[in-house]
């Protein structure tokens, strides 16, 4: 499984001893994450819950449709959030889609945008991908400004897209590919 540097991260994929620092994590951040992700369950943060989200993550890995990791702070090597390469296509496509979250004490501290730039060069680099898309709720600025920074060009409103928080959403659909950084893609 790879592990991923950048200047102020780690990204590693997510393994069972990650449960606490994780479900702290979620827990103290609940009230600033809640209203950007899909409605919580009501065993969002146990430990069998935790155990079919790892499985989950294998199997997306194992068929190559989805890569998970946890984003660490890289002074501290504490867990700050996770970044996931989702939706992954080979074929005409070439393409992946991005979500990520970071708790609350993280933010605004560039660590997601670190992140976004070590995962978007490793889906060029590694996996050879030609685009990579992300989407966010227009009024997540913050989510907007880590996009931006990051080089992503907004390219149109998805109306309705997904349901966040128990209501569906608009959302603003970013993309960044491989032709807007002309040193990705070229290891082999």
């Amino acid at each position: 499984m790879p592990v991923l540097k950048g200047s102020k991260v780690m990204l590693r994929v997510p393994v069972a001893s990650d449960y606490t620092a994780w479900a702290t994590l979620r827990r103290e951040s609940r009230a600033f994450l809640e209203r950007w992700e899909p409605r919580w369950a009501p065993d969002e943060l146990e430990r069998t819950s935790w155990r079919h989200r790892l499985g989950r993550y294998r199997e997306d890995y194992a068929q190559g449709t989805a890569i998970a990791f946890f984003i660490f702070e890289g002074e501290s090597g504490k867990l700050a959030g996770g970044i996931t390469l989702a939706n992954i296509r080979h074929g005409v496509s070439q393409s992946g889609h991005i979500g990520y979250w970071i708790g609350e004490r993280y933010a605004n501290r560039g660590l997601m945008t670190d992140a976004v730039n070590v995962l978007v060069r490793f889906a060029f680099d590694r996996l050879r991908l030609h685009r990579i898309e992300a989407a966010c709720i227009p009024d997540n600025v913050r989510s907007m400004r880590v996009l931006e920074k990051a080089g992503f060009q907004r390219e149109g409103l998805l109306r309705s897209y997904l349901k966040i928080n128990g209501a569906w959403q608009d959302h603003y659909l970013y993309a960044r590919i491989i032709e807007d950084n002309p040193d990705f893609g070229k290891k082999g």
